[in-house]
Parts: C-alpha cells; sequence; structure tokens
C-alpha cells in the first residue's frame, strides 16, 4: 500500500515507483470510497517516480507549487495513508532543501530532496507534500530512520522536479533528461584549501564525460558552477536536479568562479 496525487482532472496520478514496482494489478481508493484501477502510463526509477491513470473524469487534482519557491522554516503538510490509515494530514516545516541521501539505486539517480519533520511513516510513499495554500510542492519519498518509522527526517522529491517527469512520462512514455557532460563535486573545506576556490558554495567541475557539451561550451575544470539560468546552485544535488529538469537540445547559462572571477 502507499499514497498518490491526483495531478490532472482526467486521471492521472503520480505516486512512487517503489509503490508500484512489480505490482501485477494496482487499485487505487478515493476519498469518497471508490476503488478504481489504474495502468502505470511510465516510471523513473532514478527519481523514484511513477505516472498510472485512471478511467474516470471530473476529479480534483491538486494544483502545483513552485518548489524553487519553498524556504527552509516555511511550514509544510504530509498527507497520506501511513500505515493503512487513509488521508491522513501531519505537518512540520521544510527543515532543508538539495538533500542527497544516497538511497535510489537507478543509473543517473538524480537526489535533491526537500527535507521534512512532518511525520512520514511507511504507506506516506508517493502523498503529496503540500504547503499553506494546498499547493503541491513536493512527494513524499524516503525517511531516515533507524527502526524502520518516522523518527523527525522525511524527504520528498521536489515539484518542479516532479512535473518535469511526470510530462515526459505522459507525452513520450520515458524521461528525456538534459546532462551536461560533467563529472561535480561538493565543495568542502579540504577541497577548497587543495584547490585554492574562493568560494564554499556550489558544484565544483572535476572533468568531463566524452562529447560534453559544457566543455564545447567553455566550462573548464576546476570552475565552481554557481549559477544555472540565473538561480543559485547550493551544491551538487541542487546543480543535477536543475540540469535534469532540461531536456536534450534546450540551452542553458551557466554562471562559473573561475580563479575568483
Amino acid at each position: 500500500t502507499g499514497s498518490w496525487v491526483i495531478i490532472s482532472n482526467d486521471g492521472y496520478i503520480v505516486t512512487n515507483n517503489h509503490v508500484v514496482q512489480g505490482a501485477e494489478k494496482i487499485e487505487v481508493t478515493l476519498d469518497d470510497k471508490r476503488v478504481l484501477e489504474a495502468q502505470v502510463v511510465g516510471t523513473d526509477p532514478n527519481t523514484d517516480l511513477a505516472l498510472i491513470k485512471v478511467s474516470a473524469n471530473n476529479l480534483m487534482a491538486c494544483p502545483w507549487g513552485n518548489s524553487d519557491d519553498v524556504q527552509v522554516g516555511e511550514w509544510a503538510l504530509a498527507v497520506g495513508n501511513p500505515f493503512n490509515l487513509n488521508s491522513t494530514v501531519t505537518a512540520g516545516i521544510i527543515s532543508a532543501k538539495g538533500r542527497d541521501i544516497n538511497i535510489l539505486n537507478g543509473q543517473s539517480k538524480i537526489e535533491s530532496f526537500l527535507q521534512t519533520d512532518a511525520a512520514v511513516n511507511p504507506g506516506n510513499s508517493g502523498g503529496a507534500l503540500v504547503n499553506m495554500k494546498g499547493e503541491l510542492i513536493g512527494i513524499n519519498t524516503a525517511i531516515a530512520s533507524r527502526n524502520g518509522v518516522y523518527e523527525g527526517y522525511a524527504f520528498a522529491v521536489p515539484a518542479n522536479l516532479v512535473k518535469k517527469i511526470v510530462e515526459d512520462l505522459k507525452d513520450f512514455g520515458s524521461v528525456k533528461r538534459g546532462y551536461l557532460g560533467i563529472t561535480v563535486a561538493d565543495i568542502n573545506e579540504k577541497l577548497a584549501q587543495d584547490e585554492d576556490l574562493k568560494v564554499r558554495q556550489g558544484a565544483y567541475v572535476g572533468g568531463f564525460s566524452d562529447n560534453s557539451p559544457a566543455r564545447d561550451a567553455g566550462i573548464r575544470k576546476g570552475d565552481v558552477i554557481i549559477k544555472i539560468d540565473g538561480k543559485s546552485v547550493k551544491n551538487r544535488p541542487t546543480m543535477m536536479e536543475m540540469v535534469s529538469r532540461k531536456r536534450p537540445g534546450e540551452e542553458i547559462n551557466v554562471t562559473v568562479n573561475r580563479d575568483g572571477e
């Protein structure tokens, strides 16, 4: 069992890949107790997201929020079905952004979770994390726990990434994910001293893949990526999330710090 979010009036629903993975039959129970059979439209193990669909119309869809605008410390509500307790709502705050907890197994995994202390337990997976306007800001996906239940650390895929993934699954059946063709690392004190970096925040460029578009564009090894399309890059996970929200062939503006300039 798990949770899910209706994202369109005509029956498209987003949940976690691990909720539907391996299922022979999927049933969705609505708040009015209707039980509808759902079909898988597509899945993305790299973000642990899945798009499913039921045959129904005039459903109430959850409005999208802007996860880029979410601020650490603001209130958030987690909605789902923990321990089969249907339609449970818990409250907390956004504890952090851009968390990589190394939990996904995809070959090109993207982890840039919103962290919250709203109570999330087994069964919440695939459910909504919303702001105080009721707007979807994330899909609850994982918890950090020593005993398998809530200890104050829950993680959600940010809504802006969710929206792009489900659009791809709906339009193409698979995810069209952009790459810069670089290896990047988070900046710590040792790296900053060893490489004489002038900034302590951003994504450090350590190397390039073959036919790297970033290298062709002029990015160099040792650069620190500090902005993507004018938005600040805090660390490696946030940079990877921003890039993965683009499709191959799209252009982005990358700002780097190079030798303090």
